[in-house]
């Protein structure tokens, strides 16, 4: 006689498994099955309309020849190179500032973090647009103190530090990260370190940087993958201009989706971006692999 299945703390046999279907069902619905089929509809060409084509790789052929693919993504990864280190630095400077023990702390750590909250939205790019309007803020401060007004949206260089800046003001998350990895280093650390005359700037760079390694490996690997991304801010604030010096990546895939119709060459786009992202953070995580190990 078959014995019956008994849970020594009476769960029948099935019962996790029915807990976790809602789960199972949303990651093979919105997960699997898109990232499946837009692996597929990159090998089609497609326009939305009646059934797609196959054509093999040839989506992926015509981006090396396709100069408006090549720009783009040469974009992105100058806007992630300049972007990502200054948003590390700035992050964790703020984040020894807030790590003081000063009276009122709590209310200079929200202050800091709301531009996080507020994120890219329209009222922040209708603001961000008219500071540097030709008769804007920026400028006024600028002929204040001598200098002349700058063509914010006419200058390439100048419209990728427009984007740079609304970005690196949102640094809330990243900042918090540092902040609470900061609050987990041993005071007696610091005091040793002083009974030995080691100083605040020696202290920093003998103490909380390396202890610090895997803290901001974590934030490099995160602001890389969100800089690569990125669309919302030059869409919004630039709309890619001047001559296309801010239309990243995104902005492509966006265009050739929705824009153009080509959904075929869209989801092309979309799988050479996830390829660029991992090769990027494969690179990163091999180059400093040692580095993290050695604290």
């Amino acid at each position: 006689m078959k014995k019956k299945y008994r849970n020594p703390i009476g769960v029948k046999k099935y019962t996790g498994l029915l807990l976790i279907m809602p789960f199972l069902a949303g990651f093979l619905l919105f997960t699997v099955y898109p990232f499946v089929s837009s692996f597929i509809l990159g090998m089609t060409d497609y326009n939305g309309i009646g059934n797609p084509r196959i054509t093999g790789a040839d989506n992926y052929i015509y981006m090396l020849t396709d100069s408006g693919f090549l720009k783009a993504a040469g974009v992105t990864l100058k806007y992630t190179a300049v972007l990502v280190p200054l948003k590390l630095i700035f992050s964790l400077m703020t984040a020894l500032v807030l790590n003081m023990q000063i009276r009122g702390m709590g209310v200079y750590r929200t202050i800091f973090f709301i531009p996080s909250i507020l994120g890219s939205n329209l009222a922040v790019v209708i603001m961000w647009q008219f500071l540097f309007t030709s008769d804007g803020l920026a400028n006024q401060l600028l002929e204040a103190i001598g200098l002349s007004p700058v063509s914010w949206y006419g200058d390439t260089a100048a419209a990728m530090g427009i984007i740079i800046l609304l970005r690196l003001w949102e640094f809330g998350s990243t900042m918090i990260i540092f902040l609470n990895a900061l609050r987990d280093i041993p005071k007696e650390y610091y005091e040793a370190a002083k009974v030995d005359g080691c100083g605040q700037i020696m202290g920093f760079f003998s103490i909380t940087l390396p202890l610090l390694k895997n803290v901001i490996f974590l934030n490099l690997v995160l602001q890389v993958i969100a800089a690569m991304q990125e669309f919302s801010a030059p869409y919004m604030v630039t709309g890619g201009g001047p001559l296309k010096s801010t239309y990243t990546l995104g902005m492509l895939i966006y265009d050739e989706m929705f824009s153009y119709h080509n959904m075929g060459y869209a989801n092309a786009l979309s799988w050479v971006m996830f390829v660029l992202i991992a090769l990027v953070v494969g690179v990163m995580m091999k180059l400093t692999g040692r580095w993290r190990e050695d604290v």
